[in-house]
């Protein structure tokens, strides 16, 4: 009995440690979306707006890279087979270009710490004609 407590005891420790971010990073992820949003409304082909889209860009790159520097992973599951577990499903859409129940477009993107879903990816799925 005893030495199953400090098992469990150890184990509630070690979930501590790895997830005590969840919040902080939860919080994050607006900031995320901000600027994967910004990113999408500045055009690539734009040469008066270069400077700001390669600090958005720059910006970005350093935000995901903290996040994975703490075990948070981005779910980007575009073309993957639909997982209930890892996404959710806004609608169901038609499609030749992606196999039946794959993921045909990501409207928001999902994030897990520690292999913990923190936030699933919202989905459309492909269904067949």
């Amino acid at each position: 009995d005893m030495q199953n407590m400090r098992r469990r005891a150890d184990r509630d420790v070690e979930n501590a440690h790895k997830f005590a971010l969840e919040k902080f990073a939860t919080d994050l992820l607006p900031v995320f979306d901000s600027l994967e949003r910004g990113l999408e409304s500045v055009p690539e082909d734009d040469d008066t707006q270069k400077p700001a889209r390669e600090g958005l860009v720059l910006t970005h790159k350093l935000f995901v890279d903290t996040l994975k520097r703490f075990s948070v992973e981005v779910l980007n599951p575009k073309g993957e087979p639909f997982n209930p577990e890892m996404h959710e499903a806004i609608s169901m859409q038609p499609s030749d270009e992606v196999a039946n129940n794959h993921v045909l477009n990501v409207f928001q993107k999902g994030f897990t710490l520690n292999g913990r879903l923190i936030r699933p990816a919202m989905v459309v799925v492909a269904k067949e004609k």
